[in-house]
């Protein structure tokens, strides 16, 4: 049963004492010993058959060792102690394995550090059940999921009729963390079969839910980390004390794999590395990042807003304006310059045209859809239907193709009200969208296009990019025949200044839509008709992701081609506003954003320290002087260009 009066809990045992567990958790590693012993003993008969193996090293040597009885671990003492010492998880023939799991087989052996992505994976991972097995003995709740993310892992737990996670617990819950990692409590492997393990977390519905929906093999496994048995696929670390420095940070509530119908859940979010030192270097990247959020900036600079009355949908105030229509002009001309033709295509389809294009069926819950008369229509939540309906909508020639369609039409996607994160998880927005649609021949020629248009762009932004390539994806539309002919998307990730990597681009390519809308063109002998191909393209991706990146990314000291304020000018008293007012006309009709500080009551140095603070690029005070701020060292204004006009 759920203790739900944690404050007298509290009282009773001092955290990190163990406290009082819920009564579930001994019948559980009852059974679940009953469970080692039957392992255990089939352990002890394979190891006693003596079979010996070959295990090939990454620099090509070979040790010998025996099935069911070496493991990775020994042979990572045997090549070197701080080979070992160090090491996270091992990569048994590109498995990942468990350091103490025995091989059972002739394989390959790779041991892998913190530095290692799917290392870093598993050590987050094995630092969420020790989160995991903190939040059972604090709360006493039904824990759910608890995976590793990009930076970090959370757990989710149910709490029935209790009141929600408070940050003011996260003191507590890490100490129940660090006596856990003090205990050095082995890792263990248990594969066990799923109507055993249905009868084991009897008392926790989510867990036999997983069971029941996504395990469809006869056996799984669970691991254990003291008195925490969770389903789990693992691998993990070795125990518990390889966790050296860990951190929880956060919390918030989220629903059942996402779904607004389904139960609410609280989530605690944790960080851990190997060094306390690492640790401290992700507080002062936090803090740094803090300084950096765009939703802070976006309100200091009055760049942006939202409302209540409209979630997720952004009001953007005219500096924020002009970045956005600077940023879609800039991607206008690159068009111009490559081909592209722009177009303006509805935002209100009927539901048929979404069912022909497949997304009613797969994507429908994220729709904003309405009755009109006796038929559903829909917002576009993206461009590409309306656009094969554009390709469509007469005879198309061979001699047309590559048709390059660009479009900044609104798009609606219905998120979660607990997802929506300032300009980063929007339910209203606007893509560089374009879908070129081009023959098979030409699929290569138009790739490389799209790629050099992402790089001209982001060099402009000053970013590098990492491209990642995906193929057919687990809940895909269409035909399998069809989409093995070459089908894949690249995302791009871009990094900021502080290192942090950001999904904006997408090229997807695409031979399923123009078969669902029968999309055909005349070929060169005038009578065969042609299937074309569907290149999806954005470069920017959504243009309020953008921003937010941008601002960010610049720590809102924008340069000065996308910066909301360019030029202030500083009369030094009454006497000087008329000519300041006019030489600042002159600029706003040269196409710049200019504006003169006409407060007779303020001081020179005042208003200096104002335009500085807004974050203007020049600042034009007496005798015309540019006064230039040095951006790097944030020092005083120095004037360094004198204007002259004509």
């Amino acid at each position: 049963p759920v203790d739900k009066n944690r404050k007298e809990k509290k009282q009773d045992k001092a955290p990190g004492d163990g406290a009082t567990s819920p009564a579930y958790i001994a019948g559980r590693l009852s059974l679940y010993e009953q469970l080692k012993k039957e392992s255990d003993a089939l352990q002890a008969r394979r190891a006693a058959e003596n079979k010996p193996i070959t295990v090939e090293l990454p620099d090509g040597c070979k040790v010998e060792g025996t099935a069911w009885v070496t493991t990775p671990y020994q042979l990572a003492c045997g090549i070197s102690q701080g080979l070992a010492d160090n090491a996270v998880i091992s990569r048994v023939s590109g498995e990942l394995w468990d350091l103490d799991r025995p091989l059972e087989q002739d394989c390959s052996l790779e041991i892998l550090r913190f530095d290692n992505d799917d290392a870093q994976a598993v050590y987050w991972h094995s630092s969420a059940h020790i989160l995991g097995e903190a939040m059972e003995s604090y709360y006493g709740g039904c824990l759910c999921y608890g995976p590793p993310i990009e930076n970090g892992f959370y757990y989710d737990m149910y709490l029935d009729g209790q009141k929600g996670v408070s940050s003011t617990e996260f003191g507590e819950l890490e100490t129940l963390c660090k006596t856990v990692i003090k205990d050095k409590q082995p890792f263990e492997r248990l594969e066990v079969r799923k109507d055993t393990l249905l009868e084991m977390f009897t008392y926790n519905k989510f867990k036999c839910r997983i069971l029941n929906e996504k395990v469809s093999t006869p056996t799984t496994t669970v691991y254990r980390c003291g008195p925490l048995i969770d389903l789990c696929r693992g691998p993990h670390v070795r125990h518990t004390g390889k966790i050296k420095a860990m951190k929880i940070y956060k919390n918030s509530s989220t629903y059942w794999e996402g779904r607004s119908d389904m139960e609410t859940l609280q989530r605690i979010y944790g960080i851990s590395f190997p060094d306390s030192k690492m640790l401290k270097e992700w507080e002062r990247f936090q803090e740094e990042a803090k300084n950096r959020d765009h939703r802070k900036i976006g309100k200091d600079q009055e760049l942006f807003f939202f409302h209540d009355l409209s979630p997720g949908s952004c009001f953007f105030l005219p500096s924020g304006a002009y970045i956005y229509n600077t940023l879609t002009e800039f991607i206008r001309e690159e068009y111009w310059r490559r081909g592209f033709q722009e177009v303006a295509s509805p935002n209100i389809y009927n539901s048929k045209l979404w069912e022909t294009s497949g997304h009613w069926q797969h994507y429908s819950e994220n729709m904003f859809s309405f009755p009109v008369e006796d038929d559903i229509f829909a917002l576009k939540p993206m461009n590409c239907p309306g656009h094969c309906l554009m390709f469509s909508h007469r005879p198309r020639s061979w001699r047309e193709l590559p048709l390059r369609l660009a479009d900044f039409g609104v798009l609606h996607r219905n998120e979660l009200s607990g997802t929506l994160t300032g300009l980063t998880r929007v339910r209203r927005f606007q893509q560089d969208d374009a879908h070129i649609f081009c023959t098979m021949e030409q699929i290569e020629s138009e790739m490389k296009g799209c790629l050099d248009f992402l790089r001209c762009v982001y060099d402009v932004f000053g970013f590098s990019f990492q491209l990642h390539l995906s193929t057919r994806p687990e809940k895909y539309l269409g035909d399998i025949s069809v989409k093995k002919n070459l089908p894949f998307q690249i995302d791009i990730k871009i990094k900021d200044a502080i290192g942090r990597y950001h999904q904006c681009a997408t090229i997807q390519l695409d031979f399923q839509l123009p078969i669902r809308f029968n999309l055909t063109f005349v070929g060169k002998d005038g009578d065969d008709k042609g299937r074309p191909v569907i290149i999806h393209r954005a470069i920017l991706g959504s243009v309020e992701r953008m921003i937010a990146i941008l601002t960010e990314n610049y720590a809102g000291k924008w340069p000065l081609w996308l910066s909301p304020r360019q030029v202030m000018f500083v009369p030094v008293n009454p006497s000087c506003e008329e000519y300041a007012k006019k030489v600042c006309k002159q600029f706003v009709e040269a196409g710049f954003m200019a504006d003169a500080d006409l407060d007779s009551g303020c001081l020179l140095n005042k208003k200096i320290r104002n335009a500085q603070l807004a974050q203007y690029n020049f600042i034009l005070g007496k005798e015309m002087t540019v006064l230039h701020k040095d951006r790097e060292r944030q020092n005083f204004l120095s004037p360094v260009i004198p204007i002259q006009w004509c």
